[in-house]
Order: C-alpha cells, then sequence, then structure tokens
C-alpha cells in the first residue's frame, strides 16, 4: 500500500495533467462517479456532515487498527472531494491520518478555485475524518493502558 504522501503526490500529478480548472472539475465530477456510494439506510443524522451546504455523509469502520470510510454527497464536486479524500486516508490507522495533513488542497489550488460554501464544506468533511482518526486513537491508547 502507498503511503499517505505518495498518495498525495500521484494525485498532484493526475491534477497537473489537467491544464484548465474545466477539465479538473470534469476529473472531480468522474472520481466522484467512480466511488462506491454509501448504501441509502447508512445516509442517517449520525453519520451527516455539518458545515456542508450539500448533503454529505461520512460512515467511519475500524477494524484492525485501521479507519476505512464511506461516504456519499448529493453534489458531484462534492462527491469528487470525497472520493479524493477517501483515496487519501481510508484504509489507514488513526495516527497516520492525524499525522498527514491534505497537502494536495494548495498544491493543487483547488482551495484557489471552490466557491467559499464548498471549501467550508471541505474543511468540514476533513475535520470529521480527522475528528473519526482521534476517537479512535483515544480509543487505542486507553485500550492499551487496560
Amino acid at each position: 500500500m502507498n503511503t499517505i504522501k505518495e498518495i498525495q503526490e500521484t494525485l498532484i500529478s493526475e491534477f497537473a495533467d489537467q491544464i484548465e480548472w474545466e477539465d479538473k472539475y470534469q476529473y472531480l465530477i468522474r472520481l466522484g462517479r467512480d466511488m462506491v456510494s454509501l448504501p441509502e439506510a447508512e445516509k442517517t443524522e449520525k453519520y451527516k456532515i455539518e458545515g456542508c451546504q450539500s448533503q454529505v455523509w461520512i460512515k467511519p469502520d475500524y477494524k484492525s487498527g485501521r479507519l476505512s470510510f464511506q461516504a456519499d454527497s448529493d453534489a458531484m464536486i462534492v462527491k469528487g472531494l470525497i472520493a479524493i479524500l477517501l483515496k487519501i486516508y481510508s484504509g489507514r490507522t488513526p495516527e497516520e491520518i492525524l499525522n498527514n495533513p491534505p497537502e494536495f488542497i494548495t498544491r493543487i489550488g483547488i482551495d484557489k478555485h471552490l466557491s467559499p460554501t464548498r471549501k467550508n464544506g471541505l474543511g468540514a468533511m476533513l475535520k470529521q475524518i480527522n475528528y473519526y482518526a482521534l476517537a479512535y486513537k483515544t480509543m487505542e491508547s486507553a485500550g492499551s493502558k487496560q
């Protein structure tokens, strides 16, 4: 499995291949379309992300010391952003998630090309992923001290 840093570098390179921002948005939409959607039954308030203009859900699953995520959105560009986050952070240990900030955001320049509401939504999604990582890391620590 590639490291988070390596996956981010690959994404940065893939976005660099798209010259125009219209092409980058199309690439994001394609990533969202290719992502496995969260089942309808899982689209509950429990997994809903606050701070997003569109509907966004992120469901964590913790097994064998690793966090995996399923997610969905009703907006295609946002779903593409989620697909990127899952590609980077799903299947990782809580510590890996917490120790690897999303460098790709500024390096791709996406932070300058998203509307303020989408930018806030991306921040809320990242915050939630980090929250889950911190919660499971804390549980791990508490469990090992018993």
